[in-house]
């Protein structure tokens, strides 16, 4: 009688508990809003792009920072420069959607069709499942008055300084001692590829960008300075003689400041030739995809998302 019992006790607990987390994920899954209501009650979707779980990749959303919902219209802030002031801080247009049960189809100007199943994580995070390449997106929602642009803008510097097609010197310091880098007038950040290598160019100053001759090639990296998230080191990895360190400071959204301690010196870049990261154009006046595309900080994970649908 006692182990009858006990194995009524045990068998009315299991019950309680697979009730209780079927439960958990009805309301995860199945919000009691609507997706549109989901989607329009942040103003931003913040990509978490060091979350994605999975080996694909959907390409708007590696290239955007945020994304915005707006009554059919899709958003991304897909560039640093001017973060927060382009499109009153939602970004530019980069098509339509469609959301309708748990599902959300984009129609993205660029990279054509692609639907995603959406999960309610919690509070203000969203998954987006793209069933085609098994790869989960996490977004983060916010309102523009309490979306820290400026951590967004600092934490991105990399990208920042691939937004031009070239930075040009416009002033060097009187103080400091000469050294091989009072040479270089023009630096590139490319973007794509392996998403660190860099160019410089001695050609004289107020060359047309376009028709730059490129003396040196070779990897960059950007750091941070404890106590200082505004201050980065940036470090020019030479392939002919020895790297440059730098600290680099952002004047603003078109210049910055290099300083170099090894000599003492200052200097001054402009950038030149922005470029906006969902299509720019060629010299033929061409529409053409850009390849620029955030990385991941760390090593991709399996997805653990089963795929319920037959596409």
């Amino acid at each position: 009688m006692k182990t009858i019992k006990l194995l009524l006790t045990f068998a009315l607990t299991a019950t309680l508990f697979t009730s209780c987390y079927t439960e958990v994920n009805h309301i995860d899954d199945e919000p009691i809003i609507s997706l549109n209501e989901l989607l329009g009650s942040y103003e931003l979707w913040y990509v978490d792009i060091n979350a994605t779980k999975g080996y694909g990749e959907t390409p708007f959303l590696q290239k955007a920072f945020t994304m915005s919902f707006r009554n059919g219209n899709a958003y991304a802030n897909n560039n640093i420069v001017g973060l927060g002031d382009t499109g009153n801080g939602f970004g530019i247009n980069v098509g339509t959607y469609d959301a309708y049960d748990m599902i959300l189809d984009v129609y993205h100007v660029i990279d054509g069709f692609e639907t995603f199943d959406i999960y309610q994580v919690d509070n203000n995070t969203i998954e987006l499942y793209n069933p085609k390449n098994d790869t989960s997106y996490f977004l983060d929602g916010y309102q523009r008055n309490n979306f820290d642009y400026d951590f967004v803008f600092y934490d991105n510097i990399h990208y920042f300084l691939q937004e031009y097609n070239a930075w040009e010197k416009v002033y060097t310091s009187n103080y400091g001692a000469i050294n091989e880098f009072d040479n270089e007038n023009y630096l590139q950040f490319l973007a794509g590829g392996n998403d660190s290598e860099f160019k410089s160019s001695q050609d004289p100053n107020g060359k047309n960008t376009n028709n730059l001759y490129w003396d040196y090639t070779g990897l960059y990296g950007v750091g941070n300075i404890t106590g200082n998230n505004k201050l980065k080191t940036l470090t020019l990895d030479y392939d002919y003689f020895d790297n440059e360190y730098f600290e680099l400071s952002v004047i603003n959204d078109g210049k910055i400041e290099l300083y170099h301690p090894d000599s003492g010196t200052a200097y001054e870049f402009v950038g030149r030739g922005y470029i906006q990261f969902m299509k720019t154009t060629n010299t033929k006046g061409k529409t053409v995809t850009a390849e620029k595309m955030r990385k991941h900080r760390k090593d991709k994970i399996e997805n653990p998302r089963e795929n319920t649908r037959i596409l």
